[in-house]
């Protein structure tokens, strides 16, 4: 039997929160207006050390990106970190992150695309739920929908309603199991590792961004021979935008794509999902159960 993962407390108006950069770095006035908006829920809000420090592409150096990190794991008085943005630079550092503070102190990260590999680790690794969702980078962008910030409200302070949207599927049903997935480039770069994602009885959300189409077909191949596949409760798949194709040309889209790799398996697969790297990117949790029930043309996913 799967053993539950550790639900943080909901956050609550002069809860302290932290912003970090542990991936790429990012702008002074990004960071400045991710303040203010945290500070429009109620919150107080601590920045990293080296939030905005650059060391080429990356805020800084490993250790340096680590320090803030492990900072604000170390911190009870912490009740949520937020991570800045995603980039590349996570899954330099993860392995030396020690999340043991977590057990008598847990709460809340929240990030996606980068921050997958964030996600994943705590999940398999400290047995804790997290938040995907917008980063400070995007927060209060005219670009995004209000959703996208109204999830992320209501899934940090409690009374998340789920996602209910509208889509195609292959092979519709009802399909139960606890949350587990995200950007698949990341997913991909996990298998092997100490936090290999456990996907049995889960259901697998999968989301990219401006990758070849080649690629994406091996690394759901990759999925499919690690086993990572053959035994999920269902397939979500959230954005998958910005493809690219080489001098041959692939001849398929990103979702024809991945209905050829699944096409041996029973599980339902549900497209569309607003997540991911698009302008309705709503936030939703990793590591606990949900339900997902299809409609006429719509979808609800909704936690227990």
């Amino acid at each position: 039997m799967a053993v539950q993962k550790l639900i943080p407390p909901y956050l609550k108006p002069g809860d302290e929160v932290a912003i970090i950069s542990p991936s790429w770095a990012v702008d002074e006035d990004k960071i400045d207006n991710a303040v203010r908006f945290l500070e429009g829920w109620g919150l107080r809000v601590r920045l990293g050390r080296n939030v905005l420090r650059r060391s080429g592409p990356f805020a800084g150096s490993d250790p340096e990106r680590l320090g803030d990190l492990q900072a604000m794991t170390d911190d009870p008085r912490i009740k949520a970190v937020f991570c800045s943005r995603g980039g590349y630079g996570m899954i330099r550092i993860i392995d030396r992150l020690d999340l043991s503070p977590l057990k008598a102190s847990p709460r809340w990260y929240i990030g996606f695309s980068d921050i997958t590999v964030l996600h994943i680790w705590l999940s398999e690794v400290a047995g804790i739920a997290s938040v995907h969702g917008e980063m400070p980078l995007n927060f209060g962008d005219e670009g995004k929908t209000p959703e996208s910030f109204e999830t992320l409200r209501s899934a940090l302070f409690g009374g998340y309603g789920g996602i209910r949207w509208e889509g195609r599927a292959l092979r519709p049903a009802l399909a139960s199991g606890e949350v587990t997935g995200g950007n698949l480039s990341l997913l991909y770069s996990l298998i092997g590792s100490k936090a290999e994602p456990a996907t049995r009885g889960r259901i697998l959300f999968i989301e990219d961004v401006g990758e070849y189409y080649y690629h994406l077909d091996r690394m759901l191949e990759s999925l499919r021979l690690a086993g990572k596949l053959g035994r999920i409760s269902a397939l979500v798949v959230g954005g998958m935008i910005r493809m690219e194709d080489t001098k041959i040309p692939w001849g398929k889209t990103a979702e024809e794509t991945i209905e050829r790799t699944v096409s041996g398996f029973g599980f339902p697969v549900f497209f569309d999902f607003p997540a991911g790297h698009i302008s309705d990117n709503r936030a939703f949790y990793i590591g606990r159960h949900a339900t997902i029930s299809p409609g006429r043309g719509s979808f609800t996913l909704a936690y227990d």
